[in-house]
């Protein structure tokens, strides 16, 4: 999958989506953020991942948060002229950079195609948050392939390191079923441990709860986003999953 290719494709549908809703829109899906707030979000988490591409791995960039400037400008165009700059920073590494070139991450791959499929799953999953403030939301945006990637990443990724940083507090397991993707995954949920990820070995009727539909319903499930997916049974172990 040519994940550079998605960011600016990713990208693109979001600042259309942005200038369509308006820098005062609220965006349901984050709450207390306007899309003004989403913009600066975004470029500021483009130009840590461009900063990274440019950081060995013994040394961590400022974060998002640390970035001098870091709210961007107030107005509205310098705000997405602010954020183009970023994204084309962002997109010109990643083309120019190796995959395998030793670089910093946050999680120890320390590789630079990490930060290549990372940002296109971080800038889609805000294209949609953008759609959710214009108001107009299609049931699907994302092929299987894109969005059952996008699954495997939250698992592998973002999970343990939200995980890390509130413990879970349920109990239970838990299948997520792309059927379009023939894809499934039977997450094992205890208090204080990390949450045990690994491929279902059948549609059991064991699980203690199940979360079925396209690849995209649940790539936006696990993202904590409305969704389509068909949750069945105990829903707070859903809800139990912390968000990064």
């Amino acid at each position: 999958m040519d994940f550079v290719a998605e960011i600016e494709k990713q990208a693109s549908a979001m600042r259309t989506a942005c200038v369509q809703a308006g820098p005062e829109a609220p965006v349901p899906t984050c709450p207390k953020w306007t899309v003004h707030d989403l913009v600066t979000h975004q470029a500021r988490v483009h130009s840590w991942a461009g900063k990274a591409l440019a950081t060995p791995p013994s040394n961590e960039p400022p974060r998002p948060d640390e970035q001098p400037s870091a709210e961007g400008p107030s107005a509205w165009d310098d705000l997405l002229t602010w954020w183009d700059e970023r994204l084309a920073i962002l997109l010109d590494r990643l083309r120019t950079t190796a995959p395998d070139t030793p670089v910093w991450t946050f999680n120890g791959e320390n590789v630079a195609s990490f930060w290549a499929q990372r940002q296109a799953h971080e800038t889609a999953i805000h294209r949609l948050d953008a759609l959710h403030a214009v108001g107009d939301v299609p049931t699907l945006l994302w092929t299987p392939e894109f969005a059952a990637d996008g699954v495997d990443e939250y698992f592998t990724r973002l999970m343990p390191r939200a995980v890390n940083r509130v413990p879970i507090d349920v109990t239970g397991t838990i299948l997520f079923h792309a059927a379009d993707a023939g894809r499934t995954w039977e997450l094992r949920l205890t208090p204080g441990e990390p949450v045990v990820v690994s491929p279902a070995q059948d549609a059991a009727v064991d699980e203690d709860a199940t979360v079925a539909g396209t690849a995209d319903a649940i790539y936006r499930a696990v993202w904590g986003r409305p969704s389509p997916a068909i949750v069945s049974g105990n829903r707070a172990l859903l809800d139990g999953l912390r968000r990064p």
